[in-house]
């Protein structure tokens, strides 16, 4: 087997690896609002969550386009310095992305996956080639995405939260609570939803940019067996659950009622959705988390508990550099025997 083949072979299995540690990791947070309020139990949530991902993940391809082409330019990336180059650099990324969401997951930290692997790809491709073979005008794209995206979800959280204060504010507590929890098994289920739709594309965009970096795949179209393989990885990993991060979400930020919830489901639900209808990965992480922050604030701002979103915010703020030094030094450690 040729060395090219081998390290494709590689970052294939380590992109569905990171896919469905990505599942347990970032799915915990579709859920998690509708398992504190026990509108779902953890188990019946996580099987219907990992149903819900599968569907999304298979639907949509936009994201995965995105990211095959606007981080670098893949056919550069082939041509340079002969043939592995351009794998190495993948395999090198995933590898960071892997370590960094074990380790946030170990700690029950809600991090994103998105700015690991976005991250990761931009420093082991500036340890391959320097500076010039970033795209510049899509990375500032995803990372404006990625910036602007928990500003709108904690500003659309605020809003949900207001307008159902208002229609809700003269009907009894105890019977508003029972409908509004029977009403987040669907924000749930569209919650999950949205979540196949933009994250499971990250690792599909990836395979197809290995296949095209070893020449086996021209064009930037999203080959169907990928699809499939990366939606079922990330329907596995859901299933597998997420609790640490589930407790984390579900009510370390505040405590959150079931009307909370429904707010926070179709606020955040409607941010991640619009941004895979423009092609544009997000971090669901912090799409969601922000989204709660905005309900929270919204309800009442002393209920939040700042001291875990500020620790939630720096997260946003390290996981991208880091995981970019993480990726260069894995890049230069693989170079060594590739």
């Amino acid at each position: 087997m040729d060395t090219i083949l081998l390290i494709t072979i590689l970052v294939v299995i380590f992109a569905l690896v990171f896919d469905f540690i990505n599942g347990f990791h970032d799915t915990a947070n579709a859920i998690a609002t509708s398992v504190s309020t026990r509108a779902l139990k953890p188990r019946t949530a996580v099987y219907m969550a990992a149903v819900m991902n599968f569907v999304g993940a298979i639907t949509f391809v936009g994201v995965a386009k995105a990211l095959t082409k606007d981080i670098v330019d893949p056919f550069t990336l082939n041509a340079y310095d002969g043939d592995i180059t351009g794998s190495v650099v993948i395999l090198a990324a995933l590898l960071s992305a892997i370590t960094w969401n074990l380790l946030t997951w170990y700690f029950g930290i809600p991090s994103s996956s998105s700015h690991t692997l976005i991250g990761s790809v931009a420093g082991a491709a500036i340890a391959a080639a320097g500076f010039d073979i970033l795209n510049y005008a899509g990375f500032i794209k995803i990372l404006q995405a990625l910036i602007f995206s928990p500003l709108l979800a904690f500003a659309a959280g605020f809003l949900m939260m207001t307008i159902l204060k208002i229609i809700f504010k003269d009907m009894n507590l105890y019977r508003t609570n029972k409908g509004f929890r029977t009403m987040q098994i669907g924000t749930a289920a569209l919650q999950s939803f949205t979540h196949g739709t933009n994250d499971a594309q990250k690792a599909m965009g990836i395979i197809t940019l290995a296949l095209i970096a070893g020449g086996l795949h021209h064009g930037d179209d999203i080959p169907f067996w990928v699809r499939f393989a990366a939606a079922t990885a990330m329907g596995l990993g859901t299933s597998v659950g997420g609790y640490k991060i589930i407790k984390t979400v579900g009510g370390k930020i505040m405590k959150i009622r079931p009307v909370n919830g429904v707010a926070a489901d179709l606020a955040s639900a409607s941010i991640i959705f619009g941004a895979t209808l423009i092609h544009l990965p997000v971090s669901t992480t912090h799409v969601i988390s922000s989204s709660i922050m905005g309900v929270g604030t919204a309800h009442r701002v002393k209920g939040v508990k700042w001291g875990m979103a500020r620790k939630i915010v720096t997260t946003w703020v390290i996981t991208m550099p880091i995981s970019a030094v993480m990726a260069a030094l894995i890049y230069y450690f693989l170079s060594l025997f590739f």
